[in-house]
């Protein structure tokens, strides 16, 4: 039954599980079972009599609603709880909690699993064999088991920055809400799924409590490859890190919909608001404006800013004077307005299936002696150039080689789309790696790296230029010279 409207729901995940499922469904305190709303017990292909032995408990137990499935395909441990989620938030559930059927969770505890949830002080709750001190080795944990342990949850907070006691527990209880949420239907099928799972709630925000439970170490066959869950779950806090900082595009990590704002010294949007800076006030279009974070540094600059975006990203409208919800690819039909001092198209073009008709459309946009303000990533830098050469070529989540980009350029394919656009270039910059997003410089200071990589960019822009920041004018195709004539008064006679 619900408690204040709150369903609660276990889900048991069980292989070859004929010797210990029933004992550990018994051991659900007759208490607790009454606040139960389901159980769900998810043989996964057991090839002994696992759900026979679900189908006789569930029998004997007509006060609690019980759903056995039995999966015709191994799914994997992660596989097992992606289908457990799903069938719950399928079901209403609001809460679930994961329970082994082998035993190796108390099931006495799960009062205290939820405990948490229902009151709102968390949006999941792990049970630690580490909180307290001794009790893990004390409950019959191999000291190889609880040395690995204790080694991979330090190594994983220390890059997650998070203050886990323990990463490894498979006693867990969640909001439903939250799993749904996030992406788990991307997650390994493999042991590494509970920790995939943590990453994505400490990156999404969501609060996680720890509540100390037992130790047990039975009889209970294990069947997990110790030393290839200890590389799995290393790899996987650091595909995670290597995302955040733009690398590579793993669909488990979430990625967010508005375009970062590139600040630092020498990043193209610094380079744009720099070629603002001494402008009387003038009025800009920034076309892809995003969430609006750039315009809101040139507004503060003086500037009156029209964004426009395919998509809008909450707040934009506070950090922009006027926003159009407009498809660049599709064309600019919507009416824009005309006369801007100056049209910024920062990190955009390299989105576009055709970037001269855009750039065609803002040249129309401008007033007389308008400018164009463009930054685009280079792909003949060498980044890009040896993931080629070396035959790993691949997108990454940001950056050079954004999984989002439709079109290439180097320093001389930019150069010649701009004059097929008819657009004269008045200032051309150059912008280093984006070190701020992998390394920490310390306030007031200047690294090695970045005075070295700024010398080569100076040296040769094509191969060292992470980006190039254009300022540009439309051509015109003649001149008029004024021509000053002056004729000579007359003194009553020709000269």
């Amino acid at each position: 039954m619900s408690i204040d409207g709150t369903r609660i729901g276990v889900v048991v995940v069980a292989y070859n599980a004929e010797t210990t499922l029933t004992s550990t469904l018994e051991r659900i305190p007759a208490h607790f079972r009454q606040q139960l709303d389901e159980v769900i017990i998810l043989d996964d292909a057991s090839s002994d009599a696992t759900t026979a032995h679900a189908q006789e408990w569930a029998g004997r137990v007509p006060d609690l609603t019980t759903v056995v499935v039995t999966h015709t395909k191994n799914l994997g441990y992660g596989g097992n709880q992606k289908a457990a989620y799903a069938l719950a938030a399928e079901r209403g559930l609001d809460i679930v909690v994961l329970l082994h059927g082998d035993g190796q969770y108390a099931p006495e505890l799960l009062p205290e699993m939820v405990a948490p949830l229902l009151v709102g002080d968390a949006d999941a709750v792990f049970g630690s064999r580490m909180m307290e001190p001794g009790a893990a080795r004390a409950g019959g944990m191999p000291t190889y088991k609880w040395l690995g342990n204790r080694v991979l949850t330090r190594m994983e907070n220390r890059l997650l920055g998070t203050d886990l006691s323990e990463f490894h527990s498979g006693y867990r209880a969640y909001r439903v809400s939250s799993l749904n949420s996030i992406p788990l239907e991307h997650n390994s099928d493999d042991f590494d799924f509970d920790t995939q799972i943590i990453i994505q709630l400490v990156d999404a925000g969501y609060r996680i409590v720890e509540i100390p439970i037992p130790t047990y170490y039975g009889d209970e066959i294990c069947y997990v490859n110790g030393m290839k869950y200890a590389w799995d779950v290393m790899k996987d806090v650091g595909e995670y890190r290597l995302n955040r900082m733009g690398f590579g595009t793993s669909q488990w990590v979430s990625q967010v919909a508005e375009y970062d704002l590139k600040e630092g010294d020498g990043s193209s949007h610094s380079v744009i608001l720099d070629m603002l800076r001494d402008r009387p006030r003038s009025r800009i279009l920034d076309l892809g404006c995003s969430g609006g974070v750039l315009a809101e540094k040139v507004r503060k600059l003086g500037h009156h800013v029209v964004g426009v975006d395919v998509i809008e990203i909450p707040g934009v409208r506070d950090r922009v004077d006027e926003f159009h919800l407009l498809d660049l690819a599709a064309g600019a039909d919507q009416d824009l307005g005309r006369d801007y001092d100056a049209v910024i198209l920062g990190d955009v073009i390299e989105h576009l299936p055709d970037p001269l008709v855009t750039l065609r459309r803002a040249v129309e946009l401008l007033r007389p002696a308008g400018e164009v303000i463009i930054s685009v990533p280079n792909f003949g830098h060498w980044y890009p150039r040896l993931r080629a050469a070396s035959g790993l070529f691949g997108y990454d989540r940001r950056g050079i080689l954004d999984d989002t980009h439709l079109r290439f350029f180097t320093r001389r394919s930019l150069l010649r789309l701009v004059r097929r656009a008819g657009l004269d270039v008045l200032e051309e910059r150059h912008t280093g790696l984006p070190l701020g997003l992998v390394q920490d410089q310390g306030e007031g200071k200047v690294s090695l790296t970045r005075r070295v990589d700024a010398a080569l960019v100076s040296a040769r822009p094509p191969l060292f230029a992470y980006q190039f920041v254009l300022r540009l004018r439309p051509h015109v195709e003649s001149t008029h010279v004024s021509v000053f004539e002056a004729t000579r008064a007359s003194s009553g006679g020709h000269p």
